[in-house]
C-alpha cells in the first residue's frame, strides 16, 4: 500500500498510472549497470518516479573528466567511489526507496548474482563486452534488457524482451572497436531518459515499448529515427529461446 506521503509525492503521476501502477513501481526492482553518463540520469528519474529498489553497480571513482555528463557526481566527489557518490544523492532525492550500490566489475562470474531478483536490467555501460554479458543475463533470467549507448551527439536505444524481440547479439553480432569516444552531457541525458521511460512503461504496463526497433538520435541534426530489427534464428544467445508473450505485449 502507498503511504499518505507517497500519495502526495506521486500525485501528479498517479493521474497517469493510477494507484495500482504506482504500487507496481514501489514493488519493482531494477538493476542498473553503470553509474556514469547514462546511469546517472536513469537512476535519478527512476528514483523520483518511486521505483522501489534500485541496484546500481560500478567499480570506478569520480574523475574530473566525468563532470561534464555524470550529473550525480559533483566537484567535491572527485576521488570518491561512484557508488558512494551516487548512493548519497539518490537517498537524498527520494528517501522512500531502497538504493543498493555494489562496487565491483561486472564479469561472467558475477553478472547473474548481481542482477539477483531484478525485474529488469538497464544497460548504462560504455563497452560492448559488458553489454553482451548483461544481454546473456537477461536472456537467462527471462527479464528485459533496456539498452542505450551514446557517442558524441549521437545515441541509440532499444528494449529487449527475451523470447519476443531480437537480443543485443541479434542486433550487434560483433562489438565495435574499443575507443575513447567523445561525449557531451546532453546526449546521455536524452538517451537515459528514453531508457528510463521504457522501464516505467514496462513496469506499469503502459504504452508501446521500444521493441523490435532501434531508436537513433542525431543531435547534430536534431533528428530522431528508428530502424526495424529482427531476431536471428541462428543467434548463439537467443536463437533457441521460445517465443513468449509478456503482459505488455498482450496488451498491445
Amino acid at each position: 500500500m502507498l503511504s499518505q506521503r507517497e500519495l502526495d509525492r506521486y500525485k501528479r503521476q498517479i493521474l497517469l498510472f493510477g494507484e495500482e501502477g504506482q504500487e507496481k513501481l514501489k514493488k519493482s526492482k531494477i538493476f542498473i549497470a553503470g553509474a556514469g553518463g547514462l546511469g546517472c540520469p536513469i537512476s535519478i528519474y527512476l528514483a523520483v518516479a518511486g521505483v522501489g529498489t534500485i541496484t546500481l553497480v560500478d567499480m570506478d571513482v569520480v574523475d574530473q573528466t566525468n563532470l561534464n555528463r555524470q550529473i550525480l557526481h559533483y566537484d567535491r566527489d572527485i576521488g570518491k567511489k561512484k557508488t558512494v557518490s551516487a548512493e548519497e544523492k539518490l537517498r537524498e532525492i527520494n528517501p522512500d526507496i531502497r538504493v543498493k550500490v555494489i562496487d565491483t566489475t561486472i564479469d561472467e562470474t558475477n553478472v547473474l548474482s548481481l542482477a539477483g531478483s531484478a525485474d529488469g536490467i538497464v544497460d548504462a555501460m560504455d563497452n560492448f563486452p559488458t553489454r553482451y554479458l548483461l544481454n546473456e543475463a537477461a536472456i537467462t533470467k527471462n527479464i528485459p534488457l533496456f539498452h542505450g549507448a551514446i557517442r558524441g551527439l549521437y545515441g541509440q536505444a532499444t528494449t529487449i524482451i527475451p523470447g519476443v524481440t531480437p537480443c543485443l547479439r541479434c542486433i550487434f553480432p560483433s562489438a565495435p572497436p574499443k575507443e575513447v569516444f567523445p561525449v557531451v552531457g546532453v546526449t546521455p541525458g536524452l538517451i537515459g531518459m528514453v531508457q528510463a521511460t521504457e522501464v516505467l512503461k514496462y513496469l506499469t504496463h503502459e504504452g508501446r515499448l521500444l521493441t523490435d526497433r532501434l531508436f537513433l538520435w542525431d543531435g547534430l541534426e536534431a533528428r530522431a529515427e528508428e530502424i526495424c530489427v529482427e531476431r536471428n534464428p541462428a543467434c548463439p544467445v537467443c536463437g533457441g529461446k521460445n517465443t513468449r508473450k509478456t503482459t505488455t505485449e498482450r496488451k498491445r
